[in-house]
């Protein structure tokens, strides 16, 4: 599938994001990232060497001709954390884009949101493409997207639960009401199908961690995420049939010569 989809005037193909975090090993996580058919890796700033040559880096295993890198402010508890976190995947030559988290509280890892909000508009003031993780309410989404936020990354469920799409409703609202940045969902996919749902709900992409790194079988379960993924669009796309409440035949008898 062909279809491509852009962010802040960067085109991609692949409408799956995927981290870097929770591998075995860092050959497993390269396995991961070339079965996935992803074009966008995240990565912590505050969790990767980036100073010290002398040491193995994780980004050591990304190649940077194929794969785009999206810093990622994981573990930032306040916005001054947040922001400088930011700033320092910037100064060292990651990127000027950040995937921004603002975590509101540490067992649920659930966003701060007023923190966000105010985040994500100091670094777009500062030249940020700014994705902010967020939680499913679609006035807090309005208001980073006021704020200057290139794309809205809301939660399906708590990070790392892998409990699958658990607001349907919420997420529902949010992709009908939000149509002038792409909607990606952040955090909670478990499995392909709920990679799948999630798509055919209408959502522009996924970034997903856990589900992969997590697997019994991490590289296969990459692989199926990235037909998971691009199934769902097309579904979407294709559009479903109408649901009824009762049996309609698949060979009527209209027309039938008896």
């Amino acid at each position: 599938m062909s279809e491509q989809f852009t962010i802040a005037g960067r085109t991609f193909r692949s409408r799956l994001m995927i981290g870097t975090g929770k591998y075995r090993s860092f050959e497993e996580m390269t396995r991961c990232h070339e079965a996935s058919g992803a074009e966008v890796v995240t990565v912590a700033v505050r969790r990767v060497n980036l100073t010290d040559k002398s040491k193995e880096s994780m980004l050591d295993y990304i190649d940077r001709s194929k794969y785009f890198i999206l810093p990622n402010t994981a573990a930032c508890y306040n916005v001054d954390d947040a922001v400088r976190t930011a700033r320092l995947g910037r100064e060292v030559g990651l990127s000027n884009w950040v995937k921004l988290e603002v975590i509101g509280d540490e067992k649920t890892l659930f966003p701060d949101v007023v923190g966000l909000v105010e985040a994500t508009r100091i670094l777009v003031a500062e030249g940020f493409v700014v994705l902010p993780y967020t939680n499913d309410d679609l006035i807090t989404a309005k208001r980073l997207i006021d704020a200057g936020a290139a794309a809205v990354m809301p939660l399906a469920a708590p990070i790392g639960s892998g409990l699958g799409i658990q607001n349907h409703a919420a997420l529902r609202i949010m992709r009908e009401q939000i149509t002038s940045v792409p909607l990606i969902v952040d955090a909670g996919v478990g499995t392909a199908s709920d990679a799948c749902v999630a798509m055919e709900m209408g959502f522009d992409g996924i970034l997903m961690n856990t589900a992969v790194a997590a697997a019994q079988e991490p590289v296969m379960m990459a692989s199926a995420m990235n037909h998971a993924v691009e199934a769902g669009r097309m579904a979407f796309l294709a559009g479903r049939m109408e649901r009824r409440l009762y049996a309609s035949a698949s060979s009527p008898l209209t027309g039938v010569i008896r």
